[in-house]
């Protein structure tokens, strides 16, 4: 079965909690689903991850009894596993953009689903709802993500990986999407810009992995937004 289509079966299976307003389908599957016909052609991970607003929880909580074909890991409650190969796992991950504790990472304790919420997420903003066929799915806006993809503390083929995803949005960027990206980045404490901008010259530099974007052809794009980015700091001294 391909993947596009156990990916999509997934989504249809948390259909319910995708319905809660502010739920994102975030991570490396953003970018398959921004395909033309959501072809997923980049199979970076056999996993999609489910971005839930802290402030939300407790709606999302209501919905879970609704999941099907899914079901709870006792390893790792925030992570469903897939009762058969037509599905694949789903994480759970907390994001906080509104709370007092905005940005940071931190663990949101619950007994039935507790989650580990990521601070860079509190970047994500509602962006477009695909529909297909009568499947809605929320995503986030391109910028903010590319630019959490961009500030990935992960090593090795992980932090690699998170990085060809941020080419694979920056493929699919509107002009403005590039401009938000301008005006979220320049809102970034000082540490967190350096980061992004070292995140861009690392991912011109990175070979072309299996079912992933090829960064050769777009180093020059690649080089483009990293000298609107400087910009950006140049207009703020």
């Amino acid at each position: 079965m391909e993947f596009r289509t156990r990916l999509l079966r997934t989504l249809r299976a948390v259909a319910p909690v995708l319905q809660v307003p502010g739920v994102l389908v975030a991570g490396s599957e953003v970018p398959n689903l921004l395909e033309p016909d959501a072809r997923s052609s980049l199979v970076v991970s056999q996993d999609v991850d489910i971005a839930i607003p802290v402030h939300r929880h407790a709606a999302v909580k209501e919905r879970l009894h609704e999941v099907r074909g899914l079901t709870r890991s006792d390893e790792e409650p925030s992570v469903w596993l897939p009762a058969d190969a037509d599905l694949i796992e789903v994480n759970f991950i907390g994001m906080d953009t509104r709370g007092e504790r905005a940005g940071e990472t931190y663990v949101f304790e619950d007994e039935e689903l507790p989650l580990l919420v990521f601070g860079q997420l509190s970047l994500l903003r509602p962006g477009k709802t695909l529909t297909i066929d009568d499947l809605r799915i929320p995503l986030p806006r391109p910028s903010g993500l590319l630019l959490e993809k961009l500030l990935t503390d992960r090593g090795g083929e992980k932090g690699d990986r998170d990085l060809l995803v941020a080419l694979a949005l920056l493929l699919v960027c509107e002009a403005n999407d590039l401009a938000e990206i301008e005006v979220t980045y320049r809102a970034l404490p000082p540490e967190q810009r350096y980061a992004a901008r070292s995140g861009l010259s690392t991912l011109s530099l990175l070979e072309v992995r299996p079912s992933m974007p090829d960064p050769t052809p777009h180093r020059a794009g690649i080089a483009g937004l990293l000298a609107r980015l400087e910009k950006q700091d140049q207009t703020r001294e």
